[in-house]
């Protein structure tokens, strides 16, 4: 199912990163390799992205990320 947040920070050196979720606020990571698949190179700081969600060791990581919302 896929999840809706805002980047909260991004570093395009490294590929790491944090989005906020819309749901409840909480964050989750952008870890190297989280563009991978996708058409984007690099995220900004407060872009709106879908993506799905991982769970590694009691983290959550971003996958599959798409822009925009759920609907267009």
């Amino acid at each position: 199912m896929a999840v809706q947040g805002v980047v909260k920070t991004y570093d395009p050196v490294t590929g790491v990163g944090v989005v906020v979720l819309d749901e409840d606020k909480s964050e989750v990571y952008l870890r190297p390799g989280s563009l991978q698949g996708s058409i984007f190179r690099m995220l900004r700081q407060g872009q709106r992205i879908l993506f799905d969600l991982e769970t590694e060791d009691d983290n959550r990581y971003v996958t599959s990320i798409k822009v925009g919302q759920s609907g267009y």
